[in-house]
């Protein structure tokens, strides 16, 4: 599903405009971003799962192309753990 397909869906749902919808969802995605951002982010919506930050460790990787060695800088990454009903429902 695309963002627009869910703006589409959002909109129908809760019989609001596209417009109206779209800015929903901006601002979740904002709020949620705002929110990983911070030294301890984190981002729970019972039910559905669980939005946390990560930090990855630098490590060693290989090029596939050419096999030569290179190093991977270490970096923040996000991990998104299901809740119960939305395991339930999958």
């Amino acid at each position: 599903m695309t963002k627009a397909e869910l703006v589409e869906n959002m909109a129908k749902d809760a019989k609001i405009s596209k417009a109206a919808a779209g800015a929903a969802l901006d601002s979740f995605i904002d709020g949620v971003t705002k929110a990983l951002k911070k030294k301890d982010g984190k981002v729970t919506l019972v039910g559905f799962g669980t939005f946390s930050k990560i930090r990855r460790k630098a490590r060693k990787g290989r090029n596939p192309q050419t096999g030569e060695p290179l190093k991977i800088k270490a970096r923040n990454a996000v991990k998104f753990k299901a809740g119960k009903k939305l395991k339930d429902a999958i």
